[in-house]
């Protein structure tokens, strides 16, 4: 049963998302902030139920104050929901330390499954990401994966300053 935790918990997020008409909407900030909480906080609630116990915000990363979204020990399975990971500025990189960092404070970590948004796994595939991918790899033996809810990736608009300039 629990190899299969970081999967289960994928299977509970697109149940969320998939429930929320408004779940792919761009709020903006303040709004966009609250909604993520309550998806996270809705993830927290059923992921508690479905395993029968907490695995979420884990403080593994030394004595530094990040925690992570959730952390499966048996699997050596650490989950970031990453919604963000399609935009161009994300913590994808950041969530890569927190998991080395996790490993040097003597956690087992093998895995960094990444949950998010349309669009993901394509962002994740860019030259910049796939080398720090390689580089978790090669470096720590840590394999990223990135996992996405479905639906159709959001349109982003262009800035007024470089729709003129193209």
């Amino acid at each position: 049963m629990s190899s299969d935790r970081p999967t289960r918990l994928l299977a509970l997020a697109r149940e969320i998302a998939a429930a929320n008409a408004e779940f792919q909407r761009v709020k903006g900030p303040g709004a966009g902030d609250h909604a993520t909480g309550a998806f996270m906080q809705e993830l927290r609630d059923r992921a508690g139920r479905a395993f029968g116990a907490d695995y979420s915000e884990r403080k593994i990363c030394g004595e530094t104050s990040f925690a992570v979204d959730f952390y499966f020990p048996e699997e050596e399975t650490i989950v970031e929901v990453a919604l963000g990971l399609p935009n161009p500025g994300s913590e994808f990189e950041k969530d890569i330390l927190k998991a080395v960092i996790a490993q040097d404070s003597g956690f087992r970590v093998r895995k960094l499954f990444f949950i998010s948004r349309a669009g993901a796994a394509k962002k994740c595939s860019q030259p910049g990401r796939t080398l720090a991918r390689e580089w978790a790899l090669a470096k720590h033996q840590l394999v990223v994966e990135v996992h996405e809810l479905g639906g159709e990736p959001r349109r982003r608009r262009r800035s007024r300053s470089r729709a003129g300039s193209a």
